[in-house]
This record gives C-alpha cells, sequence and structure tokens, in this order.
C-alpha cells in the first residue's frame, strides 16, 4: 500500500476510572487474548502498510511491553517495520505530547524520511476491521484533501462524546463538532484519517506554529471550509473504548458467536502478542456456560455470560457471572462475583462477595495471595 500508519495511542481517559491507573487505554485487554492496539495494528499489516508508528505516551510500560516486538503483526522487515515513540527531551523540545497534532509534530522526522504518498491515521483504543486501501482508493476518487472515516449510530446511542459531522450529497463534510454539548447528526468520527503526507507535514507545521496541539479541533475543525474534507462511511462492528461501559459491553459482544466469527473466524486475522500458556483447564465442578475462557486459566467453579483472561484461577464453589476477570487474578472459594470487572493480578479472598448493583463494579483487590 502507498501509505505508512500511525497509530495514536497516548492519551488518558478518567471515564475509565481505575482501569486507566496502571495503563494505558490503547493496551486494555479485550476478549480474553488481545489489547485493543492489535486492531489497528493487524488492520494495518492486513492493508498491506510495511511502516507503522506508534506515539503513546500515558502509562505506557504496559503497551511498549506487548510492542517489544514487532514481529507478532509482520513487521519485522528490513523495509519499513514498527516504531514506537514517546516524548523525548531534545535541545529543541522538553514538553510532553500537548495534543495529538503536537505528538505528530515532535516525531515530524518519522514523516519526512517516509516516501509513501499518503499517511493513514488511526486511534489505538477503538475495536474493529478495516481494509485502508478502500478508503484509499476513495480519497483519491474524491480528490480529498482529508478523508474521515465515519458512522452512523443507532438513534439510541449517546453520541455527545464523540466527534460529529454532517456531509453533503457529495459526502463532503460540513459541519464538525467536537464533543458538542446537544449533537444535532448521529455520524461520528471513527478516528481513522487518510491524508497526503506532504499536506499532513504542512499542517501540523502550521498548527504547530500558531500554538495549537489538537489534529481534530485545530486542523479537520479549523479547515474544513478550506480543505477538501470527506467522510467515508462504514456500515461493519465499530466500538470505542471510552469508558468502563463501553468497554464492558466490546468484551460482552466477544460472546456473540457471530462477533467471535467475524473478528477471528473470518479473514482476514487479528493478531496479538502470543504467551507461551497452557490451555484451560476445567476441574470436576466447573461448570462454563456463554463464556470466554483463556490460555492458562483454571476453573473450578461456575463461570456464566463472562471473559476470564489468561492464567486466572478460579476457586471451588464459585460462582461468576456476567463479569469480566482480567489476567493472572486468583479467586478464593466461594466466592460470588456479578456484574464485574475485577482488575489484574488481583487475589479475591475466599468467601468474598462482589456485584454491580446499577452500573458495572471495578473490583481491585491487592491481598497477599497465600495467606494462612
Amino acid at each position: 500500500m502507498r501509505a505508512i500508519g500511525i497509530i495514536l495511542a497516548g492519551g488518558n481517559n478518567h471515564r475509565m476510572r481505575e482501569l486507566s491507573q496502571k495503563r494505558a487505554i490503547a493496551a486494555m485487554p479485550i476478549a480474553g487474548s488481545y489489547r485493543s492496539i492489535d486492531f489497528a495494528l493487524s488492520n494495518m499489516t492486513n492493508s498491506r502498510i510495511q511502516r507503522v508508528a506508534v506515539l503513546s505516551q500515558y502509562n505506557a510500560k504496559s503497551l511498549n511491553e506487548h510492542l517489544s516486538s514487532s514481529k507478532w503483526w509482520d513487521f519485522g522487515r528490513k523495509q519499513g517495520g514498527l516504531s514506537v515513540f514517546t516524548p523525548t527531551v531534545t535541545n529543541d523540545n522538553n514538553s510532553w505530547f500537548r495534543g495529538t497534532a503536537d505528538a505528530i509534530y515532535q516525531n515530524l522526522d518519522f514523516l519526512k524520511e517516509s516516501h509513501e504518498p499518503y499517511v493513514v491515521i488511526a486511534s489505538g483504543d477503538c475495536i474493529y476491521k478495516m481494509d485502508y486501501n478502500k478508503v484509499l482508493e476513495y480519497h483519491i476518487a474524491k480528490k480529498a484533501d482529508i478523508t474521515v472515516v465515519c458512522k452512523d449510530m443507532p438513534a439510541s446511542e449517546n453520541v455527545d462524546r464523540y466527534g460529529i459531522l454532517k456531509m453533503n450529497e457529495e459526502s463532503r463534510i460540513e459541519e464538525f463538532e467536537e464533543k458538542p454539548i446537544v449533537a444535532n447528526s448521529n455520524t461520528i468520527s471513527c478516528g481513522i484519517y487518510v491524508i497526503r503526507r506532504r499536506q499532513l507535514i504542512e499542517l501540523i507545521e502550521k498548527v504547530s506554529e500558531d500554538g495549537q496541539y489538537d489534529f481534530v479541533k485545530d486542523i479537520l475543525i479549523r479547515y474544513k471550509n478550506l480543505k477538501r474534507i470527506f467522510g467515508y462511511k462504514i456500515q461493519s462492528y465499530w466500538k470505542n473504548i471510552a469508558s468502563v461501559e463501553d468497554y464492558f459491553a466490546a468484551n460482552m459482544d466477544f460472546l456473540k458467536p457471530e462477533i467471535r466469527d467475524y473478528f477471528f473466524r473470518s479473514y482476514p486475522d487479528i493478531y496479538s502478542k502470543v504467551d507461551d500458556l497452557p490451555p484451560a483447564k476445567y476441574n470436576v465442578g466447573a461448570k462454563i456456560r456463554n463464556s470466554l475462557i483463556s490460555s492458562g486459566s483454571i476453573v473450578n467453579g461456575a463461570v456464566e455470560n463472562s471473559v476470564v483472561f489468561k492464567g486466572a484461577f478460579i476457586g471451588n464453589n464459585c460462582t461468576i457471572k456476567n463479569s469480566i476477570i482480567l489476567n493472572d487474578v486468583y479467586i478464593g472459594d466461594n466466592t460470588y462475583i456479578e456484574n464485574c470487572i475485577v482488575e489484574s493480578h488481583d487475589t479475591i479472598r475466599a468467601n468474598s462477595y462482589h456485584k454491580g448493583e446499577g452500573e458495572v463494579r471495578i473490583v481491585v483487590e491487592k491481598n497477599d495471595r497465600f495467606v494462612i
């Protein structure tokens, strides 16, 4: 593909509550064995984009560890490859990334040293499948300056936390408002953009000179009447991990056979870093119903409508309902958990009771694992 990729993965989101205190949103575990950034990375490699930069910042440790080897997404090439950029103190700059545009500006050499004519910019916190080649073909056919991937959301969906746009009959964007108080459209931006590389360099340098730092507000919205900005609508599955409720719903979606088949049993594939763990083990007394149980887990109790991530242990006579159990959690005997997200590496003492009432409850327990 005649494009390079940039994945924006440095932001923080306080609506993720305790879940974002130890990891970047792009590193959030998804569907038992994946991270949210895996979907953007897989889309890049499946679209034959050979050179990709990940711009990380907030709580980047777990994300950087996940990206420590590019071979899992087939970026280990002599030409191209995967680069991870974090804020760096230099003679010219000692600031953190102050926004998405500033993150690109501080790593502008990545763009200037590339030769591909186009750039695909994507967010690292969205769950979807996409062939970016189709977006690029649309971009060229429309003679667009910027193409924004967008989606019509159901009327019942609360869309005021997204970028809201309106297009004319030619699909050119006429209105664009970021996180409006009252949304006047149900068409949202999916945080995926295609732009010519040289034009991106010019725009990023211009907004930086003006002391502006945000790609959406200071480029898309500011230039919507000056540049040819078009929308490319998608109909397929797309979910943004923007809150605890969104994160819970996204994982619960993978309990639906049609969603699992779409992502994991139909071409192209979704890739992730592979851990050398044994298959999940179900001991006598284990009862599993409509759940995902990941490798390295040991189950002794009952699990229903839940996602259990890698290396979890569920004790005797436990009941897990409508919950997400993250990596390396130990749950003691006779424990009841319902409508909860249990944070990774937690140790839940025997005979515990946790239930989310009215909203998803996040369980964070840092007990000693082996207490006599």
